[in-house]
């Protein structure tokens, strides 16, 4: 029974580690291929890739509550592979696609069925019997999505060299092979009896979003919390069609800088948070972090050469410490049997991000490059960026400076104990 465990969480590290890859893997040329596929330029083409991954998002963020419950109800297994061939099925799809649309069915296919991360951290704790062993198994997650985006950028700009669509074959090959193995191999860890009924209520997507309205104490910081991620969008979506268009940058360049992003966010969500933070408390991280953040983007927007964008890294991903500060002082609002439903409506605003935020960054772009716009300026959308982190500034510290002065107690024990149990509620 230990080997067969140890096997099966083996398997969902390289589920974990695969869904990341594949996603790395083709951020490298989707650019190209879309500019390829409608036959305008890189800039204009951005604005395509920003249909492709707000489709992506909208059909994530209503079909994963629903997979999640369907896991519940038939277990963990079969949809597992449901979502892995679907993920295969998408990149042959998108390796294949003849013209734009059929990116588009792609991604909507990868939307419905992307449920791995929600499914995989499921079966994590329906195998871990301990709450020593579930720690340590729900940390694979971060090593995997480390890992998988500091391999699959790179793995993609050097595939691309053998042409354009090779990455997305690569991505369906590694998809469809875990698949084969975890058909024969991949046992179900949810037994029958503690399965239970399909339930529409629990599979609403915009049911954990209430959350918020019952709890307006926390309004204002999830608002910041939202700008926080909401800005980060106009790195996350456009670096590569930014990259490719002011600097001519090759597809094997784009990998090697998204994996110098994975390596740098590595090091600070994997040591340098667990040094500062302790030393500075929660609220001088935030404030720090988001000051980084800013100066990241701001330093972007006016860049003039591509070496620029790698120095610049730096500054912008030190800024990580600050989103699970963040995410810790708003924890600290709510009581201990209250925060799987808070965890859920945070997550539900970053998805929301991510339906929104592609529209607005690489429609930016996509508009004050051409000469409809009243000015040339093709980093505008990172300052658009810049303008939610100062925004998410101003907002915590005017919410938590109001705290100091009401109930001085509540900052300073949330930075001291680092144990947010302990923090008395409003």
């Amino acid at each position: 029974m230990h080997t067969s465990k140890k096997a099966a969480i083996g398997f969902i590290f390289v589920t974990l580690l695969i869904d990341v890859m594949g996603w790395g893997l083709i951020i490298p040329v989707m650019a190209d291929l879309i500019a390829q596929l409608k036959g305008i330029p890189v800039n204009q083409a951005s604005t395509y890739g920003a249909v492709l991954l707000s489709v992506f998002a909208i059909t994530q963020f209503l079909f994963a509550p629903i997979m999640g419950n369907l896991s519940d109800k038939y277990g963990r297994r079969p949809i597992l592979l449901f979502s892995l061939f679907g993920f295969g099925i998408d990149y042959i799809i998108l390796a294949l696609a003849p013209a734009y649309g059929w990116l588009f069915i792609g991604r909507v296919i990868a939307g419905i069925t992307g449920a791995s991360f929600t499914t995989a951290t499921a079966y994590i704790a329906d195998v871990s019997t301990d709450e020593t062993a579930r720690a340590k198994n729900f940390g694979m997650i971060g090593a995997a999505f480390g890992l998988g985006f500091v391999l699959g950028p790179a793995l993609g700009g050097l595939l691309a060299n053998w042409g354009i669509r090779a990455p997305f074959y690569a991505a369906a090959v590694l998809c469809l092979l875990n698949c084969l193995y975890g058909y024969f191999f991949l046992p179900e860890s949810l037994s029958k009896e503690n399965r239970r009924a399909f339930d529409w209520k629990r599979a609403n997507p915009f049911g954990s979003l209430k959350f918020l309205t019952r709890h307006p104490e926390i309004g204002a910081l999830a608002f910041s919390f939202f700008l926080l991620y909401l800005g980060g969008q106009a790195v996350q979506v456009n670096w590569n069609f930014f990259t490719i268009y002011r600097f001519n940058w090759s597809e094997k360049m784009v990998g090697i800088s998204l994996a110098v992003v994975g390596v740098l966010v590595g090091a600070v969500q994997g040591g340098l948070t667990r040094v500062i933070n302790p030393k500075i408390g929660n609220e001088k991280s935030i404030y720090l972090g988001l000051s980084l953040y800013t100066l990241g983007l701001v330093l972007f927007a006016f860049a003039t050469q591509g070496w620029m964008m790698f120095v610049f890294l730096v500054p912008y991903c030190l800024g990580g410490i600050c989103g699970p500060s963040l995410q810790s002082v708003i924890s600290g609002h709510v009581p201990p049997n209250q925060q799987g439903e808070l965890q859920g409506a945070l997550t539900s605003l970053m998805s929301l991000t991510s339906i929104i935020g592609p529209l607005i960054m690489n429609g930016t772009f996509a508009y004050f490059t051409t000469d409809k716009a009243p000015f040339y300026f093709p980093g505008i959308h990172f300052l658009i960026g810049a303008l939610c982190m100062l925004l998410s500034i101003i907002i915590t510290y005017k919410v938590l400076g109001g705290e100091k002065k009401n109930r001085p107690e509540l900052p300073e024990m949330i930075n001291r104990s680092g144990d947010l149990n302990d923090v008395p509620m409003h």
